[in-house]
């Protein structure tokens, strides 16, 4: 069993920045496929951006990329998502994902294939 648990979402004004931050219990962090999603009012949840065990393979979409980086600290067990130059249509709760199987190649982009997840945090970005 995992838990997971985000931080560091909030307020901001467009062009601004914000640290998201996902703590995991237990041992086999360093072990799982990562991600981040996002989801808006009304909207399903959607993919932001997704790592690899040993942090070597990022994905992002194509509305984040450029602005938004994913990293992880395995001696940490700690996920991080750094979001620069925010826009009001980034405004979402954020939910952090873990998935036991890594993919034999390519991403895994739908929420389907992740096993664990976060409570999430909200993120608001103001015009």
């Amino acid at each position: 069993q995992v838990q997971l648990a985000e931080s560091g979402g909030g307020l901001v004004q467009a062009g601004g920045s914000l640290r998201l931050s996902c703590a995991a219990s237990g041992r086999t962090f360093s072990s799982y496929t990562m991600a981040w999603f996002r989801q808006a009012p009304g909207k399903e949840r959607d993919i932001v951006t997704t790592i690899s065990w040993s942090g070597g393979t990022t994905y992002y979409a194509d509305s984040v990329k450029g602005r938004f980086t994913i990293s992880r600290d395995n001696t940490k067990n700690t996920l991080y998502l750094q979001m620069n130059s925010l826009k009001p249509e980034d405004t979402a709760v954020y939910y952090c994902a873990a998935s036991t199987v890594r993919p034999s190649s390519g991403f895994y982009i739908s929420p389907t294939k992740y096993d664990y997840w976060g409570q999430g945090t909200q993120v608001t970005v103001s015009s």
